[in-house]
Parts: C-alpha cells; structure tokens; sequence
C-alpha cells in the first residue's frame, strides 16, 4: 500500500472524496455501467471484480518511488452514494488529473465541483504547482470541467487529445508566488497509468 504518499481525504461543498480502496468496486462498477463513460477514452465498463483488481493495484500505487498514484471516489454528501472519481498522478511539482462522473449523475455540476476540489486540494497541499488534464477535442463536457477547474487548452495534442494547463506560479494562484499583478483564481464550483 501507498502508505507514505497515500492520498488525504478532502471535501467541497457537496461532495467527500475519499482514498480509493477495493471495497469502493461493487458500487463503483454500477456507477461505471453506461458504455457511454467511454466514448472519448476507449475501452468498455468493467465488472466488479476488474474493478476490484484495478483498485488493488491503484491503491498499492506506482512501482516508480517518484510518482505518486493519488485516487479518491466521489461520495455524494446528501445521499452517501458515490457518484464518480477523481485522480492525480503526482511526480515532482507536476500532477496529471482525470475525472469521471457516471452517468445518473451528470448534469448535476459534480465533475465541475470534484475537479475544482482535486485541483485547490493538490495546490493547497504546496509540493504541486502545475495541474495538467488530458481531453478529447470533441468532448465539451470534459473541457468546460478542466476550464471551471482552472485549467487553460495549451494547444499541444498528446495521443490526440489537448493539453490543458495549470501553472500555479504563472497564474497566480493564491499562496504560490507570482511576480508582479493580483493573484487570480478560478472559481469554485482522462488517464491513469494503472488503467
């Protein structure tokens, strides 16, 4: 287990995002059902069980001591379900985010609300300065979470997605430093190694 570089717990206004753990598989397959979720990324819903094995491997985290493997699920403060994930590959300053809100819960502002959070938590946290996200250039959901999170299209394309950016230092995030200007910060409102 990540045991020294293990996720905390954070929450936002409606939601706790809590350490993934094997036990989060049963529900989480349900909530991962919709073919849909895959449209942009590839592959198809897994089982309970790949799930399980995924969530093993992801919790006992990167075989590489300089990357950090961050994952939490999405609980649904109002009615304890779980809505979704949210994930953080951390190797230095840099982390590299994702998130995933299944389908009943769309359109509820909770991808918006996770990412922002998953953001302001790694920010807050002071060793990462640079958010990055991966999204398809026709999935406009996703891009309207990475800009409500902060984040900025860079115009560079990996693996046929955009690159979207956030540099705390250059963009003034509060309690980073910036030379020069008013800090600023966004309001608040794909891809893992271990897949």
């Amino acid at each position: 287990m990540q045991v020294n570089g293990a996720p905390e717990p954070f929450s936002t206004s409606r939601l706790d995002a809590l350490p993934l753990d094997a036990a989060h598989a049963e529900e989480m397959a349900e909530v991962l059902s919709d073919p849909a979720l895959h449209t942009y990324t590839g592959g198809a819903p897994e089982d309970a069980d790949a799930l399980r094995a995924r969530y093993e491997r992801q919790a006992a985290g990167s075989p590489d001591p300089a990357e950090l493997w961050w994952n939490w699920v999405l609980r649904v403060r109002g009615d304890g379900s779980l809505a979704g994930y949210v994930q953080a590959t951390v190797r230095g300053e840099r982390a590299e985010v994702a998130w995933v809100v299944g389908t009943r819960w769309q359109g509820s502002g909770y991808a918006k609300e996770g990412a922002g959070g998953l953001v302001r938590h790694l920010l807050d946290r002071g060793s990462v300065r640079t958010v990055v996200a991966h999204v398809h250039p026709d999935h406009g959901a996703s891009a309207a979470v990475a800009a409500a999170a902060g984040l900025r299209p860079t115009g560079e394309q990996v693996d046929g997605e955009v690159r979207w950016r956030l540099d705390a230092v250059r963009e003034g995030v509060p309690g980073h430093h910036r030379q020069g200007g008013a800090p600023r910060f966004p309001p608040r409102a794909n891809r893992h190694p271990a897949g």
